[in-house]
């Protein structure tokens, strides 16, 4: 399995390949930043602006984003920055102090959730988000067991990064994880990937029981984004989630990629399925790139942990992060961003399945609202992965400057999450691009 950093990245060795400006930039990163630089493409870029749905690099050419779901809005919406700019100028201090407008953007954001999950923790980002979710399971179940997918990613403090095996060249190696597969639908009839799942959970529920860590938490990202995301059938999360509460555990909803509209029928992932979970974790989209994360819960989960811990960030919840938050949600529903996710989604995957027959390196089209993914294959017959030319493709995606990610456990998945404002027109450039991309890769 491919570690998650290694999907679509630079190669340092590659540096001595690189002319100018650009060698410099990288050659300098390199030394500040050691190990942990981490670059995209063969050949990186240096973007220094940009709006809506396009970058810019130093040079003024500009890129279609259809990868960066962090400003979900649209890169620098003006309303989000004026908004966050404004509060700044007012006062920005930490929640140990009343502020009103992190009263008014939680009670908001909690009206999105079903009944009884009524208490709302704000972090900074997803991974403090996941980290606490997997602390409130813990105390409130008593277990310390936790259940994941197996090309998943949940964040990188210590204990998320030991639940994320994409995170790992090894993969997971805690005693209390337990590794279950993510519903294949490309693989898998329709109609056995709940089945499948719940079966998996039960036998992964049972083992942790037998080495005594029991069941505190099945974790999920509700659209599987590092396995290479799987939207359909709706519903497949049932079964799974009942097993995972006849052993003891919760349901950890993980919405940090498919949060806040990206779908297009809902504004939260897990609602797709008709499950309700116990705890919901959030980040990346909910401040449009200012750094906001939050937890929402259950009251008696949240004080199971609190009479004996306590939580508090620094950070999190301030006046300016609410009115960051405060702003997307009025932006999702001004704009009418969610049903432009649903429309322009079902145009953008009717546009690439056009393709499949004249590609059959495309093996499979998916996705829901504005998140999708096309897994890249040696043959349609034989559906084996085809990681080096999904590969060659991104990167030459990226020289027709269009950028798009990789996903999935072999990195064959090309991964297509745009911001939200994403349009028909954007749709038509990806798609002429694809088809120059595979048409030049095949000569």
């Amino acid at each position: 399995m491919q570690q998650i950093l290694t999907l679509n990245a630079f190669d340092p060795h590659g540096a001595s390949d690189l002319r100018g400006t650009l060698r410099t930039l990288v050659e300098q990163r390199k030394q500040l930043m050691g190990a942990s630089s981490v670059l995209f493409y063969d050949t990186p870029l240096e973007i220094t602006a940009a709006h809506g749905a396009l970058m810019y690099d130093a040079e003024g050419r500009e890129y279609l984003d259809c990868y960066n779901n962090v400003p979900s809005v649209g890169h620098c919406h003006p309303y989000v920055t004026a908004a966050i700019a404004r509060q700044m100028g007012q006062l920005n201090i930490h929640t140990r102090y009343l502020h009103q407008g992190m009263h008014e953007y939680g009670e908001r954001l909690l009206k999105t959730f079903p009944d009884g999950l009524s208490n709302l923790t704000l972090t900074c980002t997803g991974s403090e988000s996941n980290d606490f979710a997997l602390r409130l399971a813990k105390h409130f179940t008593g277990n310390s067991g936790v259940i994941v997918c197996g090309a998943a990613y949940h964040g990188n403090t210590a204990a998320v990064t030991e639940v994320s095996p994409a995170s790992s060249k090894t993969g997971v190696s805690a005693a209390w994880v337990r590794v279950v597969q993510a519903p294949d639908s490309y693989r898998i009839p329709p109609a056995m990937l709940g089945p499948r799942l719940a079966e998996e959970v039960e036998i992964a529920a049972r083992d942790l029981k037998r080495h005594g860590f029991g069941v505190s938490a099945f974790l999920v990202d509700s659209i599987f984004s590092s396995d290479g995301v799987y939207a359909h059938p709706e519903g497949f999360l049932i079964d799974a989630v009942a097993a995972t509460r006849r052993h003891g555990g919760l349901f950890i909803a993980d919405e940090v990629q498919c949060g806040f509209g990206r779908t297009g029928s809902h504004l939260w992932g897990f609602q797709r399925h008709g499950v309700v979970p116990d705890i919901v974790t959030m980040g990346k989209p909910m401040g449009n790139g200012y750094p906001m994360g939050g937890v929402v819960t259950r009251p008696e989960i949240l004080s199971s942990l609190c009479e004996n811990v306590g939580y508090f960030n620094t950070f999190g919840g301030t006046p300016v992060a609410a009115a960051a938050g405060m702003a997307v949600l009025d932006v999702l529903k001004q704009e009418g961003l969610m049903d432009n996710a649903a429309g322009v989604g079902e145009y953008l995957r009717s546009g690439l399945r056009g393709l499949m027959a004249r590609f059959p390196a495309l093996g499979d089209v998916r996705g829901a609202g504005l998140y999708n993914a096309v897994e890249v294959v040696a043959d349609p017959i034989s559906k084996v992965p085809a990681p080096k030319l999904a590969k060659a493709i991104i990167n030459d995606l990226r020289q027709r400057r269009v950028l798009i990610g990789a996903a999935g456990p072999q990195g064959n998945v090309l991964k297509l999450r745009p911001p939200l404002c994403f349009t028909r027109e954007h749709v038509d450039v990806l798609l002429r691009a694809v088809t120059d991309t595979l048409e030049g890769l095949a000569a």
